[in-house]
C-alpha cells in the first residue's frame, strides 16, 4: 500500500510540473504572437484551429487562471467577442473554473512562494490577512466567489494554502462562479456593444 501512494504521489509530481511547464510555454506563445493584446489577434487564432477553437480557447482561459498575464475581464469579453453570448459564456466557465482548480492544487503543492511570484503585491498584502481568518476563510471566499469584483484567481491561489478540501474548493467554484463569469461576460459585451 505504501508503494502505490509513493507512486501516485509521484504521478501527482511529474503532471504538475509538466501542466505548470505547458502554461509558461502557452503563456509565452500567446504573448508573442499578440492574443494576449489584441481581441482580434486572439479571434483570428481561434478561428484558425477550426473545430479545436474551443479547446484552444478553453486552454486559454486556465491559463489566464494561473498566470494573470492579461485581465480577466478581457479574457471573458474576448469569449463572447469570438462565440457569441451563450458559447462564450460556457467556454469562459469551464475554462475558468478548471483554471481555478488547476491554481489551487498548485498553491497547494507549490506553497506561499508560488503564490507571491504570480501575484501582484497590492493584492497580496491586502488579502493575505484572510488566512488568519481560519473558519470564516471558507465563507468569505464563497462570497467573494459569487461576486464579480473580487479578485478570484488570487483567491483561488489562497484558499490552496488553507485545510479547504479539494472536494469543498471545487463546490464553491462550480456553484458559484457562474454569477460572476455571466456578469462580466454579459455586462462587457453590452457596454463593448458586442450583445
Amino acid at each position: 500500500m505504501a508503494g502505490k501512494n509513493i507512486t501516485l504521489k509521484t504521478v501527482f509530481h511529474i503532471t504538475s510540473i509538466v501542466g505548470l511547464l505547458l502554461i509558461v510555454i502557452l503563456a509565452i506563445y500567446g504573448w508573442n504572437n499578440g492574443f494576449f493584446t489584441s481581441l482580434e489577434s486572439l479571434k483570428s487564432f481561434v478561428q484558425k484551429t477550426g473545430i479545436w477553437g474551443p479547446v484552444a480557447f478553453v486552454t486559454l482561459q486556465i491559463v489566464q487562471v494561473v498566470i494573470p498575464i492579461i485581465p480577466g475581464g478581457i479574457s471573458l469579453l474576448a469569449g463572447v467577442f469570438i462565440f457569441g453570448p451563450v458559447e462564450g459564456f460556457v467556454y469562459n466557465y469551464i475554462g475558468i473554473a478548471v483554471g481555478s482548480v488547476f491554481a489551487f492544487l498548485l498553491a497547494r503543492r507549490l506553497g506561499i512562494t508560488f503564490l507571491q511570484s504570480v501575484s501582484p503585491k497590492k493584492i497580496y498584502v491586502k488579502f493575505i490577512g484572510w488566512l488568519d481568518k481560519k473558519s470564516r476563510f471558507d465563507t468569505y471566499f464563497a462570497i467573494a466567489i459569487l461576486l464579480p469584483v473580487a479578485p478570484d484567481d488570487f483567491l483561488c491561489m489562497l484558499a490552496g494554502l488553507t485545510k479547504m478540501k479539494l472536494e469543498k474548493f471545487t463546490a464553491i467554484i462550480f456553484l458559484c462562479k457562474p454569477l460572476s463569469i455571466a456578469a462580466y461576460s454579459f455586462g462587457l459585451a453590452w457596454i463593448a456593444g458586442i450583445v
